[in-house]
């Protein structure tokens, strides 16, 4: 007798509260094309284009008639977009707003001009600035050639402008991840002259072109998916898709996750997103796994 295999029942979630919108301002499009991105950017990648000015504002809008409390830039690579200060003017006038990016295309002008921003902003003003190992051998293996030294003058920049931008690190390095490459982080960061550095620190997401960086056996094992129940009512609430959503140029989605995966988008605005999603993708066990959060 043929034993039946057991039915997969992914977990629903309610989106609790709109706390964080997410925006894909320069879509897919990217200067670097990092060999661990799970949205495999790069400078032609245009699955996601840039989104317009108006799309950008007109999903600002629509976040803060639902009360959301926090904004968040990404791509790609935010600092490309050739109305990026606009955008930032539109989302700061209404709640503090974090940029993720590589750092490299900020330029003195631009630091100063972040920094004027920071300073007389009624809401605060982040910038969040990927490195991904505290030596150019380890980081542009991942990020490129001699990308190390030019993300860390983008650093300069920002520290020589008043700001202290969070350093985020991906853990393709698993040792970076333990207390020992964290110290080598600081230690790196205080030489530069950050005198409080700030550090994030996430697990890689196996999808995108990280999957393929191993060769196609990177990716997930078909255990690797969660079921309604490994959720209690404290996990629901520690996963971050429960209370925000992203929009891009071409909709709208339940994180930044997902942003390539077809079955993930919800609609074509964010209204269409204010609805309960299925946690049924592989990198929805990471999420849950390893406590991620991509909010600062």
């Amino acid at each position: 007798m043929t034993a039946i295999e057991p039915v997969h029942t992914p977990p629903t979630l309610d989106l609790q509260h709109l706390d964080t919108l997410w925006l894909q301002v320069t879509g897919t499009l990217c200067n670097l094309a990092c060999l661990h991105c799970f949205i495999s950017c790069g400078p032609k990648n245009d699955s996601h284009e840039f989104m317009e000015l108006s799309q950008v504002q007109e999903a600002i809008n629509d976040a803060v008639a639902q009360g959301v409390k926090e904004f968040y830039f990404t791509g790609g690579e935010p600092f490309m977009h050739p109305e990026i200060r606009e955008m930032i003017d539109a989302a700061l006038a209404h709640g503090p707003l974090t940029i993720l990016t590589n750092g490299i295309l900020i330029d003195d002008d631009l630091a100063r001009w972040l920094a004027d921003r920071f300073h007389q902003s009624r809401y605060s003003l982040d910038l969040r600035v990927s490195l991904d190992g505290t030596t150019p051998a380890e980081n542009d293996v991942i990020r490129g050639r001699n990308t190390f030294e030019k993300i860390l003058a983008g650093v300069d920049r920002l520290v020589a402008a008043g700001l202290n931008p969070v350093i985020t690190v991906t853990t393709c390095h698993a040792e970076l991840g333990g207390a020992e490459g964290r110290a080598r982080f600081f230690d790196l960061l205080q030489s530069r002259g950050m005198d409080k550095p700030r550090l994030k620190f996430l697990s890689p997401f196996k999808i995108g072109r990280e999957e393929r960086r191993h060769g196609g056996d990177g990716g997930y094992q078909p255990y690797e998916l969660l079921r309604e129940s490994d959720l209690d009512d404290d996990a629901r609430d520690a996963l971050q898709c429960s209370s925000c959503r992203m929009v891009t140029s071409k909709g709208s989605y339940p994180c930044p996750i997902l942003i390539e995966v077809e079955d993930a988008r919800m609609g074509d605005t964010l209204d269409d997103a204010l609805k309960p999603i299925e946690l049924n993708h592989p990198a929805c066990y990471t999420c849950f796994v390893e406590g991620v959060t991509c909010r600062t």
